[in-house]
C-alpha cells in the first residue's frame, strides 16, 4: 500500500527537552516546514529546578510519516526522549476546557442538567450566562461542546491534551 493510500493516524508524542529559549519555537517551525500539522500542543515544567520540560503534541499522519517526525525530533539537540505513546499502548490522556454559555429558561436548565452528566463545574455565573470547567478525554470535551451549541455556546478555550503512559515505568 502506497503511503497515500493509508489511512492518517492519531499520535500523541511526549517530548523531553531542556528547557530553553527557543526550543518550542525549533519544534513547531520543524512540523511547520515539513507540512506536518499539530492538533494540539502542551508544554510545561516537569523538573523541580526548572531545567527540564514535557511538550506534548497530537498529530496525524500515516506510520512512515511519524517515524520521520520522531527521527527528526531526535535529531534536535536540547532533545532528551521522543515517545509516541499512541505506539506504547494504553495511556492516558487529559484536556480541560472553559466553555461559556449563554441561555435562559429551559436552555438554561439544560446546560446546568448537561453539565452534572458530563461533571463540569460552574465556574463563573451571570444571570444570563455560565462559564463551565469539564475535564477529560478529548473525545467527552468534544460531545460537551457539541451539545452545549444546542443550549447557547458562547466560546470554549481548551489547554491541549496532557498525556502519560499507563504502569510504573516513565515513558
Amino acid at each position: 500500500m502506497h503511503i497515500k493510500e493509508q489511512a492518517a493516524e492519531r499520535h500523541t508524542l511526549s517530548i523531553v527537552v531542556d528547557n530553553e529559549a527557543g526550543i518550542l519555537a525549533r519544534i513547531a517551525g520543524m512540523f511547520t516546514a515539513r507540512g506536518y500539522n499539530i492538533a494540539s500542543l502542551t508544554v510545561a515544567d516537569i523538573t523541580e529546578d526548572h531545567g527540564v520540560s514535557r511538550i506534548t503534541i497530537v498529530t496525524y499522519g500515516v506510520p512512515e510519516m511519524i517515524d520521520q517526525i520522531i527521527a527528526q525530533l531526535d535529531r534536535l539537540v536540547p532533545v532528551h526522549r521522543v515517545t509516541d505513546l499512541s505506539d506504547l499502548g494504553p495511556h492516558i490522556e487529559r484536556e480541560m476546557a472553559l466553555v461559556k454559555v449563554a441561555g435562559t429558561g429551559d436552555h438554561r436548565i439544560e446546560a446546568l442538567r448537561l453539565a452534572e452528566v458530563y461533571r463540569a463545574r460552574v465556574v463563573d455565573s451571570t444571570i444570563a450566562s455560565f462559564v463551565f470547567e469539564v475535564t477529560g478525554n478529548p473525545e467527552k470535551i468534544d460531545k460537551f461542546c457539541e451539545l452545549m451549541r444546542e443550549v447557547g455556546l458562547v466560546e470554549v478555550a481548551r489547554t491541549g491534551v496532557a498525556a502519560m503512559a499507563r504502569g510504573r515505568e516513565a515513558a
